[in-house]
C-alpha cells in the first residue's frame, strides 16, 4: 500500500512540474474548459433556486364556475347539490360567491371603486369556488379536467375554468428545462473532453523523447500513463471551480436586477449559490472529464509510440 501511494505522489509531483514549465498554456486551457462548463452550472444553479419556490406553490386544483348573469338567486343556490354529484367522492369543498359579495371584493382589492360605481348595474356573475384535493398523477389531473366540462353542462353554467392549470404548465416547462439543460450539459462536457484530449496530445508529443528513454530502463506503461491522467484530472478540477466562481459572481448584478422584480410582488426571492454537496460533486464531475479525456489521448497516442 505504501509503493501505490508513493507511486500516485510521484505521478502527482511530476504531472505539476511540466505543469510549471508551461504555465501559460495550462492556464489558457483551464479558462476554455470553465468557459464551457459555466453555462450547464448556472442552469444547474437557476434550477435548484427555483425548485423548491415551485414546491412550495399550491397544487390544489379550483375550479372556478361562473353563472350567467339572469340566472335566479334559488336556482344558482340549487346546483351546489349538482355540482356534489359530479365531484362524487372526491373531497372538495364547494364555496358559493354571490356576485354582490364578488363586487365588493374586486372594489377593496383593486382600488377602482370610483370606475366600477360609474357601470350602474352589477356586471359580475354569481359564482362557484370548488376546492379540490391535490393532483399528484397525470391521470388525476385529467380527472379534474373531466369534472369542470361536466360542470360547464349544468343548466345556468356560463363558464368553468381549471385556476391551477399553469402549475401543471410550471411543472412541464421546468421539465423541458431539465432535458434541455442535460442535453446542454452532454454537448459541452463532449467538448471539454475534446480540449483536454488536444491538450494531452500536445504534451505527449512535447515528451516523447522522455517518455522513450523511461521504456528503455524499464518503465511500465501505467507508471507512464499516470502523471497524464493527473494532469487531464487537475486541468477539469481547476476549470471547474473557475466555473463555478464565475457564476457565484454572476449571482451578484443578477440578485440587483431580481430585487426590484420581486419587490413589486412583494417577494424577497434571491439567487443564491449551489450547497456544498452539489458543488464538490460538480467539481468532481469535472474532474472526471477531464480524466476521460486524458485516458482516451494517452490510450491512442502513447499506443502508436509504442
Amino acid at each position: 500500500m505504501r509503493g501505490w501511494f508513493r507511486q500516485h505522489r510521484f505521478a502527482l509531483g511530476s504531472a505539476l512540474i511540466h505543469l510549471r514549465k508551461s504555465p501559460g498554456g495550462f492556464l489558457l486551457n483551464v479558462v476554455v474548459v470553465a468557459i464551457a462548463l459555466s453555462l450547464p452550472f448556472a442552469g444547474l444553479t437557476m434550477l435548484d433556486n427555483v425548485r423548491p419556490m415551485s414546491e412550495q406553490m399550491s397544487v390544489d386544483p379550483e375550479i372556478s364556475v361562473f353563472l350567467k348573469i339572469d340566472t335566479p338567486r334559488e336556482q344558482a343556490v340549487a346546483l351546489a347539490s349538482s355540482m356534489r354529484k359530479i365531484v362524487g367522492e372526491q373531497k372538495a369543498k364547494i364555496v358559493f360567491i354571490a356576485r354582490e359579495q364578488a363586487l365588493d371584493t374586486l372594489k377593496n382589492k383593486s382600488g377602482l371603486a370610483d370606475v366600477l360605481s360609474t357601470l350602474g348595474d352589477n356586471p359580475l356573475p354569481d359564482s362557484y369556488v370548488l376546492k379540490l384535493d391535490a393532483f399528484s398523477s397525470a391521470s388525476e389531473a385529467q380527472d379534474v379536467d373531466a369534472v369542470a366540462e361536466q360542470l360547464r353542462q349544468l343548466p345556468g353554467v356560463e363558464s368553468a375554468q381549471v385556476d391551477s392549470a399553469w402549475v401543471k404548465r410550471l411543472a412541464a416547462l421546468l421539465g423541458v428545462l431539465r432535458l434541455v439543460l442535460l442535453l446542454l450539459a452532454i454537448t459541452l462536457g463532449v467538448a471539454v473532453i475534446a480540449v483536454v484530449f488536444n491538450t494531452i496530445r500536445l504534451q505527449v508529443m512535447q515528451q516523447r523523447d522522455e517518455i522513450s528513454i523511461s521504456k528503455l530502463i524499464g518503465a511500465t506503461d501505467t507508471f507512464i500513463h499516470r502523471p497524464f491522467y493527473y494532469t487531464g484530472a487537475l486541468l477539469g478540477l481547476c476549470a471547474g471551480a473557475l466555473a463555478l466562481g464565475a457564476v457565484a459572481l454572476a449571482l451578484q448584478p443578477l440578485n440587483t436586477a431580481i430585487a426590484e422584480f420581486a419587490r413589486l410582488y412583494a417577494s424577497e426571492f434571491q439567487l443564491v449559490p449551489l450547497a456544498p454537496l452539489p458543488m464538490a460533486g460538480l467539481l468532481a464531475v469535472s474532474a472526471g472529464l477531464g480524466l476521460i479525456g486524458a485516458f482516451l489521448c494517452v490510450q491512442r497516442h502513447l499506443a502508436r509510440l509504442n
